[in-house]
């Protein structure tokens, strides 16, 4: 990447510290923004399912923990196509992965909406998780290669599209799921396809110079989970996952409430989230710094599934507790983002390939757990195990505080 031909082709993705001072989050290069676009399309897939859940698992004759399993095939798949997103991206370049994940999404999420029974509705949903770690990985990789206002701003824009998506996704998943269950799959499979066409059109192919001086290798994300740090964060987010997709999985099972109900309660969620992700983060990481502004998103969560669990059976007290976590979420999601893209000195397609892949096999545990908890225990269990593991994700950083503080000073120095 040394050479003088890679050095040229990648000028207009590398400024200069003083172009990035002045350079605003909005000012960003039209690549930029096909994939903030794509991004936002692709995460409202996450959200527009959510509404539907308890319709699929009556029409279905599924049970909570058989339903919950629509999310951990998607989640177990993500978690391990996480490992080979950078091998592939390096050999075939950013936009081509990019369409890739698109097109199966696409391609999963219509023979979805054609399904008739719930296994294999669970088995498309993993060929959908492919699908969105190819696109997920490289998306987060893109924004923060070729944005040109720093790795802060950049991860934030991600963040934004990510909570855009999710907030808008429940609206109209609630309003398809009215209709059917399969509304929202066919929906996802259409929005892909506008996906599709915004990045084939707005997107320039990546320079393949650079790209070909290093391709990835399948164990260069094992071996990034070497350092300490990116451990740390990673095993952190796999916890705090726990919790996560605990209430996103299991919440809508003990709202009581209709699609549509459940679509608006969840676009509160997303509107909080996506708001705190964007303009509190960056408050909250200037006052405190990433770390402890981490633990305390994540002490607050703890104690919001605990009260979600001592009050399972007051509706508008879980209610409240979902949207309020939207705050918490957008805030926690951003920090952490942050903090591994600085946590190691590995290239940051392999950092997050190392990072997601811890992530999201707690968010494969989490979803099944929490419906067999519920089966074999009642309700209230699975909120108080979610908020178990998420204070013991605050545990696990608190205790390995001298291994990571380093990222607010490499922060900094963005």
């Amino acid at each position: 990447m040394s050479t003088p031909t890679a050095s040229k082709s990648m000028e207009h993705r590398v400024p200069d510290a003083a172009a990035v001072e002045k350079s605003g989050i909005l000012s960003q290069p039209k690549a930029v923004w096909a994939v903030f676009f794509a991004s936002i399309i692709a995460f409202m897939g996450l959200g527009l399912v959510d509404p539907i859940l308890p319709a699929i698992s009556k029409q279905l004759d599924a049970t909570k923990s058989e339903t919950t399993l629509l999310f951990t095939s998607y989640n177990a798949v993500m978690a391990f196509a996480m490992l080979v997103t950078g091998a592939i991206t390096s050999r075939i370049g950013i936009k081509r992965t990019l369409i890739a994940g698109i097109i199966i999404i696409a391609v999963f999420a219509g023979l979805g909406g054609a399904s008739n029974g719930i296994w294999e509705l669970v088995a498309l949903r993993g060929g959908w998780g492919l699908g969105n770690a190819l696109f997920v990985a490289t998306a987060l990789t893109a924004i923060v290669t070729l944005s040109n206002s720093g790795n802060a701003k950049a991860i934030i824009l991600y963040e934004a599209a990510i909570g855009l998506g999710i907030s808008v996704g429940p609206l109209i998943g609630g309003w398809l799921g009215a209709m059917s269950w399969r509304g929202p799959f066919f929906g996802v499979a259409t929005l892909m396809a506008i996906a599709f066409v915004g990045l084939m059109t707005l997107m320039p192919s990546a320079p393949s110079t650079a790209q070909a001086k290093q391709k990835t290798s399948l164990l260069d994300p094992f071996r990034a989970l070497k350092h300490r740090s990116l451990l740390v964060f990673g095993i952190s987010a796999a916890l705090y996952n726990f919790g996560f997709f605990t209430l996103l999985a299991f919440a809508p099972f003990v709202l009581g409430l209709d699609e549509h109900g459940l679509g608006l309660v969840f676009l509160g969620w997303g509107l909080l989230l996506a708001v705190t992700s964007v303009f509190m983060a960056p408050k909250l990481q200037k006052a405190f710094g990433t770390v402890k502004s981490m633990c305390l998103m994540l002490a607050l969560f703890a104690l919001l599934l605990l009260a979600m669990g001592i009050w399972t059976s007051t509706q508008w007290v879980v209610i409240a507790a979902v949207i309020v976590a939207g705050a918490l979420l957008g805030n926690n999601n951003t920090l952490i983002t942050t903090a591994v893209m600085n946590a190691s000195p590995v290239q940051r397609s392999t950092a997050s390939a190392a990072y997601s892949f811890l992530r999201f096999i707690g968010g494969a545990i989490a979803p099944y757990l929490a419906g067999k908890l519920s089966e074999i225990y009642n309700s209230s269990v699975p909120f108080y195990v979610g908020a178990a593991f998420v204070g013991l994700s605050v545990l696990c950083i608190w205790l390995n505080d001298k291994h990571i503080r380093h990222v607010d000073t490499a922060e900094n120095a963005h």
